[in-house]
């Protein structure tokens, strides 16, 4: 089934459904966020002994405005976001003219994929099969 099928087919179920499908979204999205800051916090030394990343690696954590700063959003009820709130986010994520990148959400997404998708997959099922059912 095409992504653009199925989101007409969710948007198309009754709220209870949905509300479920939001809850098992959010879920998913907090995989992403815990994964994106365990690759920053993870060997990370911050105060006086902090050494920066290498270019391409996950930034090491030091004030931890940026692991602290990741979360997630339910923007819509069937739409969840995952946002990081420290005002140097993006040039970490994508670089600059002045510093390579140090991506921490795009590998965290991708690390997670797999259990993402059958986490809601799963959960859709359930909820269409509960919807049915009734």
């Amino acid at each position: 089934m095409s992504r653009s099928r199925f989101s007409r087919l969710l948007h198309s179920l009754p709220g209870e459904v949905k509300r479920e499908i939001a809850r098992e979204m959010y879920a998913a999205g907090s995989l992403v966020a815990t994964e994106a800051q365990i690759s920053i916090t993870a060997g990370a030394v911050s105060g006086k002994n902090h050494v920066p990343s290498a270019p391409g690696q996950a930034p090491n954590n030091d004030t931890a405005t940026l692991a602290n700063g990741i979360e997630v959003r339910q923007v819509a009820p069937l739409h969840v976001q995952i946002a990081s709130t420290a005002p140097y986010s993006v040039a970490l994520e994508f670089g600059t003219s002045r510093m390579q990148a140090r991506p921490f959400m795009i590998p965290a997404a991708n690390k997670t994929r797999r259990a993402v998708n059958k986490k809601l997959s799963a959960a859709a099922r359930r909820a269409i099969r509960k919807h049915m059912r009734s």
